[in-house]
Formats: structure tokens, C-alpha cells, sequence
């Protein structure tokens, strides 16, 4: 197994996740973040605005900044200006509940390659029930806000047994707000969703209905929004990955740096190793037969 990215001196992207802390508690949460979940150990501004820094100097080309919601994280603007202006190009991802004209406009002045917005439903019932305390009002006015500042929108829907009925319609919405593309696969066993699989986890027949209308959805829709949802599911995506590892470090709130969101422990810690160091050692432990064993098993 090697690397297609062998030869790069850093990743192709980086995916940080800014914090832990979110507004929300979905029930589906990957990363188990909620209103009480920012650690005390989480990046702060000088120690955020040096990793930007220093993934600039390393010529990483794409980062995603995600969470939890990363806008609540206090320095998050002032990270996406120092990748922005050091030629970053930047997706936003956030659920939409306090996302509007402002943050808008100010991300409208960097290279900015998508905001994502989480619409997992399609009416205000199914889609509090995956999210409560959550309004799917705010979230299509988000959606809005970043189409009329001119930035580019997608959609992601993450199915589970209270909302994959409303798969078709989402897809419709997303479309009519101006969405290019929509996200979408079978539900991770992380996290939140973890603890709750046997209540969460659609059924096979669901999930074949489900591929069914994209199948469907993706002829009438042509060019109009793109629909990706392979590989569907996470064997789909890691028998990929164990082929062709990809060249994308994820970064927790803390600096620590993940192989795969399904193995526990770090392989690095960038405050200490910086940009360059971490990549090597990412790289090298896709190559430990240990934890190629753990990924295949991933669930």
C-alpha cells in the first residue's frame, strides 16, 4: 500500500474540527458535542491562530473547519481570515442556527468553496426530532443567507429511522434554496449515534428505498445538483481508504491528530509537531499493520 500523495510534503486537506462545543445535541452526533462538551484543553486563539499559520506555510490547499458548530468557537472568524488570506481555500460546516447575513458577508470576502448546512428533515417535527431544540426555519434562512452573499451551498442529510422518510423532499429543498450539492450515506456508528444504534439505525429495506430515490432523484435532478452518496457505507468508504489512504489530517479541538474518527487514540499532536511532522507520522501509521487490522473492523 502506498500513498497516490506519497511525494507531498503536507495533505492535500486538513479537516479541524474547532470545538467540541455546539448549540445543539443531535442524536446522531459523530462527535458527541452539545452545549456542555468544549474541553478545557481545546485550542485557544494564539494556539488556533499558530496552527492556521503554520498550515499556511505548509501549503495545505483545502481546510475544512467543522466541530461541533465552529462558529461558536470565539476565534473561529479569525482562523478562516488567516487561511483565507494565506490562499486556503475553505468549507464552512455548520447547522445553520446562527448562521446569517453577517457571517455571510465576511465569509463572502475569503476563497471561500462551500458552506455546508446540516438539513436532516424536512418538516419542523422530523427534523427536531433528529435535532431538538433545533429550528429548521433558521436553517433554510442560513441556506438563503450564504446563496445571496454568492457563496456556494451544500446540503448534508444524515439518515436515521426518524427522518429517512423524508429523504426525497430534503433533496427537493435543498435544490430550491440553491444548494449544488447534497451529502449523504448510511449513518456513522460514532459517537452519539453509537449509543443509540438500535433505536437510530434505519432498516436494510429503508436503506434500500433510500438508494432507490437518490438513484431516481439523481436522473430528473441531471445537472441541476449534484447527489453524492458513494460510497454509501462506512465498509464501502474504509475498503477505499485501506486502498488509497486519504491525504486528509483530522485535527481535534486539542491539536491531536486522528487516523480515522473510528479509532480512539492520536498519531500526533501538531501544537508540538507542527504541520510537516504530523503528516509524516499520519502517514506512517497507515502503513502499521495494527491499525489497518483496527480500520478494516471499523464499524
Amino acid at each position: 500500500m502506498e500513498f497516490h500523495s506519497g511525494a507531498l510534503r503536507a495533505p492535500l486537506c486538513v479537516s479541524w474540527q474547532l470545538t467540541h462545543a455546539c448549540d445543539l445535541a443531535c442524536v446522531h452526533c459523530c462527535t458527541d458535542s452539545g452545549p456542555d462538551r468544549a474541553a478545557a484543553e481545546e485550542l485557544d486563539r494564539e494556539g488556533s491562530l499558530r496552527l492556521a499559520g503554520d498550515i499556511v506555510a505548509c501549503e495545505v490547499p483545502y481546510v475544512m473547519l467543522c466541530g461541533g458548530e465552529p462558529l461558536l468557537a470565539p476565534q473561529a472568524f479569525a482562523v478562516a481570515e488567516v487561511l483565507g488570506r494565506g490562499g486556503v481555500q475553505l468549507k464552512i460546516e455548520t447547522n445553520g442556527q446562527s448562521f446569517g447575513p453577517a457571517e455571510a458577508r465576511r465569509l463572502a470576502a475569503l476563497p471561500i468553496r462551500s458552506v455546508q448546512v446540516s438539513l436532516d428533515g424536512d418538516t419542523q417535527e422530523v427534523y427536531a426530532r433528529q435535532r431538538p431544540g433545533a429550528s429548521l426555519e433558521k436553517a433554510h434562512a442560513a441556506c438563503r443567507a450564504v446563496r445571496e452573499a454568492g457563496l456556494p451551498l451544500e446540503v448534508t442529510f444524515a439518515p436515521t429511522r426518524r427522518n429517512i422518510g423524508e429523504i426525497a423532499a430534503t433533496v427537493r429543498r435543498a435544490r430550491d434554496l440553491g444548494a449544488f450539492r447534497f451529502n449523504t450515506g448510511a449513518l456513522m456508528r460514532v459517537g452519539r449515534a453509537a449509543r443509540r444504534w438500535e433505536e437510530l439505525e434505519p432498516t436494510p429495506e429503508e436503506y434500500a428505498k433510500m438508494i432507490s430515490v437518490l438513484s431516481r432523484m439523481t436522473d430528473v435532478l441531471g445537472s441541476a445538483m449534484e447527489l453524492c452518496y458513494h460510497p454509501f457505507t462506512i465498509a464501502e468508504g474504509m475498503s477505499e481508504a485501506l486502498r488509497e489512504p486519504p491525504a486528509t489530517l483530522l485535527i481535534l479541538p486539542d491539536g491531536t491528530v486522528k487516523v480515522s474518527a473510528f479509532l480512539e487514540e492520536g498519531c500526533a499532536f501538531v501544537p508540538r509537531q507542527g504541520i510537516s511532522e504530523a503528516w509524516d507520522a499520519y502517514r506512517r501509521a497507515w502503513k502499521d499493520p495494527e491499525v489497518r487490522r483496527r480500520l478494516a473492523e471499523a464499524p
